[in-house]
């Protein structure tokens, strides 16, 4: 639709409220002060905007010149917003849909260019519709014969609403659902028939027909109750048609799991938005290469910068660990070190080795969900890419499919194929080393420097070298020692008095290692007769273990060195110990330091008195008059008298100290725990004292110097 006119152009469309003239429409553009701009065509002048124009000049023109036609067809079609799924109408419903949908958004497209209010441009353009004066293609006019402008606000108030589907017009609707196929037996021959679709696709109507009525009988039961044969091959064919359309997505992903997940399952975009620097994310995995080498099919193995889109290619004869740790060193010396590495569930990319490797260098690794490969996008997309923009290219190409096989094979003569194999119909000719040069070459000089979709139209050069991010790199020694080959499953051997017995052959250890010792052993892949050892975790180095069998040196002079290097390293190992035993043996027997040690641990605690009770029975009082003590015979008064006259002479002496010494002290106490190991009474001052002289210094000290007092300290009076 014209939005611009000069002022001979607007008297000669005759508008209403502007005038017939030309000279009248500049006197009134001026008078109104419409905008203008120079007219860019030859002759010159000015043009003034549909929009400067009265309102009912711009319907009228708006009603003339409404055109539909070339309207694209998603014109006006909003996200949907139902909380529930909109049903899916059939194909003329649909028809119907659009073709309302169309009309609507030529109608806003008008309304919007005129500048007009909405129920004005509405009412023009329902006009020009139902005068034929609106251009449109026949199948719009067959569905919608007449408009009105109430008409197009119901449409617009749906569409807004984000439900469509009711602008769908499905005669059928009332009926669909109800027929016999659907209801019969309460629906167990509609399921019947979709689970046979399900175990076979390709089963017909007529076969699906025949094996109903074997399951079901000549007879079907109608929601009523009603018996009614069963229906014709066309109601089956019908049938099975419209619910191929119906359970089109659940169907598929029953019978084809890898068309589901391309075709239908609901897959984000940009989750992996957060990736925003090289090297945050790798992503790994392997397939099967699309061609043949001369020494049979290899795999390909491809790691993927997420961030770049930098491809890592190598070629495996199987998939195994290995593989994963030579692609991973080669990308590791270009590229440097992830934080990240992501791969799927299988056994080369989870096993222990490859675990080992990702933790050595302190990888964070992520496997997918099983049976979730979009859960790999970039890794994917990347090694089809490899095999269909490189592979193709090589001689030996076998076709991603039977068909592309097939047709590689129909290239050939049919002479020329009569007793030839697979290598000479498909021309293998090279190795994989060649194509291993070939791949890299391809991703260096034509993958790099492609512009990627992914990337903005970018190239993955482009994106790698502007990146100013510092790269972690490894050492390639100390990466090819992680990287070489554990020996056995997991690599843990034990150390005997012979070595360490790896395939048959014994490996001397270094010195420092010693029989019973578990120890990690890689295999050194140029020298078989020498092994790496490492601790358990692999983080402590331990040396070098040989074999003189494998590495043609002489078994026996290796063996002599070997215990020389053994008694060296004990007598270091054992100089102070055996210093420290003879100066034990020349010292207190072990039997003392044992006693003196139980000496001072019971010296610490005291038994304190308690109360007692005789106990006595008949026997007791006969067996204690058989033991008891003869009385001692009678004292004469004379010697009573010298024994007191003794006694008087003693008191007289004076003693030498007055207060008690340290010796004393000690010497009491041992007193008084000797009356107590005979099981004597000690009186309450004796308790106190006893009770708080242990506990000082000076009795721990006394005790410590002469052991067990009992029997072998003197009286409490001894000096």
């Amino acid at each position: 639709m014209k939005q611009w006119f000069t002022a001979a152009e607007i008297a000669s469309l005759q508008l209403p409220e502007l005038p017939a003239t030309k000279s009248g429409v500049i006197r009134r553009a001026a008078n109104a002060n419409w905008p203008s701009r120079e007219r860019a065509a030859s002759g010159g002048g000015r043009e003034y905007p549909l929009s400067a124009l009265p309102v009912a000049a711009r319907a009228a023109y708006v009603g003339r010149n409404i055109r539909v036609l070339g309207v694209p067809e998603t014109v006006g079609l909003p996200a949907p917003v139902d909380v529930q799924p909109a049903p899916q109408p059939v194909a003329r419903a649909a028809e119907h849909r659009n073709a309302r949908l169309i009309l609507l958004a030529a109608a806003d497209r008008a309304a919007e260019e005129a500048r007009l209010g909405r129920k004005r441009a509405d009412h023009v353009f329902a006009t020009g519709y139902n005068l034929d004066q609106v251009a449109v293609e026949p199948w719009i006019r067959e569905a919608v014969p007449s408009l009105t402008p109430r008409t197009l606000a119901r449409w617009r108030a749906a569409r807004e609403a984000g439900a469509t589907h009711r602008l769908a017009v499905d005669k059928g609707a009332a009926r669909r659902g109800k027929g016999l196929l659907e209801t019969a037996n309460n629906g167990a021959v509609k399921t019947f028939c979709l689970a046979l679709l399900v175990k076979n696709p390709f089963f017909s109507a007529d076969q699906i027909r025949r094996m109903v009525g074997g399951e079901f009988g000549g007879e079907l039961s109608a929601p009523g109750g009603e018996l009614l044969p069963v229906p014709s091959l066309r109601t089956f064919q019908d049938a099975l048609n419209s619910w191929k359309d119906e359970y089109k997505v659940p169907l598929t992903q029953m019978t084809d799991p890898d068309g589901y997940r391309s075709k239908y399952k609901v897959s984000g975009r940009n989750s992996l938005s957060h990736i925003t620097r090289v090297n945050q994310l790798w992503m790994l995995d392997a397939s099967p290469l699309d061609m043949l080498c001369v020494d049979g099919r290899y795999s390909v193995y491809v790691a993927v910068d997420v961030f770049s889109r930098r491809m890592m290619v190598y070629l495996s004869r199987t998939p195994r660990a290995s593989a994963v740790g030579l692609l991973m060193r080669r990308a590791l010396l270009a590229w440097g070190v992830p934080h990240e590495v992501k791969t799927d569930n299988g056994s080369d990319f989870v096993a222990k080795a490859t675990k080992g490797l990702f933790a050595s260098i302190r990888l964070d690794h992520v496997t997918c969900r099983p049976f979730e490969p979009n859960e790999k996008p970039h890794v994917e997309s990347a090694i089809k890419t490899f095999q269909h923009g490189f592979v193709p290219l090589l001689d030996g190409y076998i076709g991603h499919s039977v068909a592309d096989r097939k047709k590689i094979e129909g290239r050939r003569a049919f002479s020329a194929r009569l007793g030839t194999d697979d290598r000479q119909l498909l021309e293998v000719k090279l190795t994989a080393a060649d194509v291993q040069t070939k791949a890299d070459e391809w991703i260096r000089l034509v993958y790099e420097h492609r512009p990627h979709e992914g990337l903005a139209r970018r190239t993955v050069f482009q994106v790698a070298s502007a990146s100013s991010d510092a790269i972690r790199m490894v050492d390639a020694n100390a990466l090819d020692v992680l990287l070489a080959p554990l020996a056995g499953r997991n690599g843990l051997r034990v150390v005997s008095k012979y070595g360490l017995l790896i395939n048959h052959a014994y490996y001397h250890v270094p010195a420092h290692v010693q029989p019973g010792d578990q120890v990690l052993v890689r295999m050194d892949p140029m020298n078989l007769g020498r092994v790496l050892v490492f601790d358990p975790t692999g983080a402590e180095y331990l040396g070098d273990a040989n074999c003189p069998a494998l590495d043609g040196t002489d078994p026996k002079a290796a063996v002599a060195a070997k215990k020389r290097a053994q008694a060296e390293h004990i007598a270091v190992q054992t100089a102070p110990i055996r210093k420290e035993a003879r100066r034990i043996g020349r010292g207190t027997a072990v039997v003392d330091l044992v006693l003196r040690d139980a000496a001072r641990r019971a010296g610490t605690l005291v038994d304190l008195p308690k109360r007692t009770v005789a106990h006595t029975t008949p026997q007791l009082d006969a067996a204690a008059q058989a033991v008891a003590p003869v009385q001692a015979p009678s004292v004469s008064d004379e010697a009573r008298a010298l024994r007191a006259q003794l006694a008087a002479d003693m008191a007289a002496v004076v003693p030498l100290r007055t207060e008690e010494t340290p010796r004393q002290r000690y010497n009491r106490a041992c007193a008084l725990e000797q009356r107590l190991a005979r099981g004597e009474t000690l009186t309450a001052d004796e308790t106190r004292f006893l009770v708080g002289y242990v506990r000082d210094p000076e009795y721990r000290a006394f005790r410590e110097t002469f052991g067990d007092p009992v029997g072998t300290v003197g009286t409490a009076t001894a000096g």
